[in-house]
């Protein structure tokens, strides 16, 4: 089995535990996406895909994150410190859901996404840089249904970013709110812009504890 496609989504700040998303390809016909490069006290490591770890409410059995306070569908207000702890005391929050089961295969897979995180990082200073992890449209600007007697004008202001637009909305109270997006295509920008909170949540529970299973 051999690693054949690497692809590399690097994230805007530098100084975020989160450095980038990358999506691994085996023998060109099996694609795992996902994997997270987090730089840790040790240096930087790659987390394997993951999701939330729930419960369920005692009373009206909806299930609920295992950091929720109150259940999403009563209300109920939940025992604090439901997780279960690993042997450092620290809360299990995520479970792997595809993950290497040996140390070689471990290796195999953090060496070549970490060779290819620090080639990118080159990559993305040259001019014409176009990313090429696959984001499905995740960056995609949603169109904005507006209130009764709102209105929404665009702005070129000096505030503006160069490649984009500023959207300033007027509300009926007259407030208004200004949003700023992003020029170009996905594919072109070097840099995506915004940090998923998934991905935020992700990297502050992360370990380098990588691959060791759900």
């Amino acid at each position: 089995m051999e690693i054949t496609e690497v692809r590399i989504k690097l994230m805007d700040d530098p100084n975020d535990r989160l450095q980038g998303f990358c999506s691994i390809t085996f023998d060109g016909c099996f694609v795992i996406r996902d994997l997270k490069i987090i730089q840790g006290a040790k240096g930087a490591f790659v987390a394997m895909p993951s999701r939330k770890l729930t419960d369920r409410c005692g009373d009206c059995g909806a299930k609920n994150h295992l950091r929720a306070a109150y259940c999403n569908e009563c209300g109920g207000e939940l025992e604090p410190d439901r997780a279960v702890k690993d042997g450092d005391g620290r809360a299990k929050l995520y479970a792997d859901i595809a993950h290497p089961i040996n140390s070689r295969c471990r290796d195999m897979i953090q060496t070549r996404v970490l060779d290819a995180f620090e080639n990118e990082k080159i990559l993305a200073k040259k001019p014409g840089y176009v990313c090429t992890y696959d984001d499905y449209g995740e960056d995609r600007i949603a169109t904005v249904k507006r209130r009764p007697g709102s209105t929404a004008t665009e702005s070129a202001s000096s505030d503006s970013s160069p490649s984009g637009r500023t959207i300033r909305i007027d509300g009926p109270d007259g407030q208004q709110r200004r949003i700023d997006i992003p020029g170009g295509e996905t594919a072109s920008r070097p840099h995506h812009l915004d940090t998923p909170d998934r991905a935020r949540e992700a990297a502050g529970d992360a370990d380098e504890s990588f691959g060791v299973g759900v």
